[in-house]
């Protein structure tokens, strides 16, 4: 057989380290099995659909490390060991999809409900709290705005709209019971 033209120095490297593995530090072996295997092993996962073929790679060697000192075979033992964990990881990768719920993205025209939410019918009859105050007059509005959303004191609204503490009382009373009958005469209308 003819020797190549030009020399692979770095894989005969490999080589060489892999078959006079015998006393060699660990973390050499796993060095030069990580220089020789990785992209191999990425472009496995990869071709195969693995979702992140680079993390799958990187946890491929992290079980590799510990099957080191076990190791067998030379160069060729150390890619039998690595392919096999990372087919292993590529099937577990796969059952792990299989297992996962489908997802689909929700599309309202395809949404097949004939009756509103409860939370769309809240909203409707609510209205929020912009809507329940257009029925009240302009002081009516800014004294419950400040009184409740606000929560200022009586003594600052007073103040702020430049009336007495008994003016701002009075218009707080009147304001909440021109709400409250709005409301009611809302909630019989939506229930008959």
């Amino acid at each position: 057989m003819e020797e190549p033209l030009v020399l692979d120095t770095l894989a005969q490297e490999e080589i060489d380290i892999f078959e006079n593995a015998a006393g060699t530090d660990p973390a050499v072996l796993f060095a030069a099995a990580y220089r020789t295997f990785a992209g191999p092993v990425q472009g496995y996962l990869k071709a195969r659909g693995v979702d992140d073929p680079e993390a799958v790679t990187q946890d491929v060697f992290m079980a590799f490390y510990p099957r080191i000192g076990t190791l067998t075979g030379g160069l060729q033992g150390a890619k039998s060991l690595i392919f096999s964990i990372a087919h292993a990881r590529m099937v577990d990768h796969y059952r792990r999809l299989e297992r996962r719920p489908q997802l689909t993205a929700y599309d309202p025209q395809h949404d097949g409900r004939t009756t509103p939410s409860a939370e769309d019918q809240a909203a409707e009859l609510t209205g929020g709290a912009a809507a329940m105050l257009e029925g009240l007059s302009c002081e009516h509005q800014e004294v419950l705005a400040l009184r409740v959303v606000a929560d200022l004191s009586i003594d600052q609204v007073a103040a702020i709209m430049g009336k007495s503490a008994g003016a701002i009382k009075q218009l707080q009373r009147r304001a909440l019971q021109n709400l409250k009958a709005q409301t009611l005469k809302r909630n019989q209308a939506n229930h008959e």
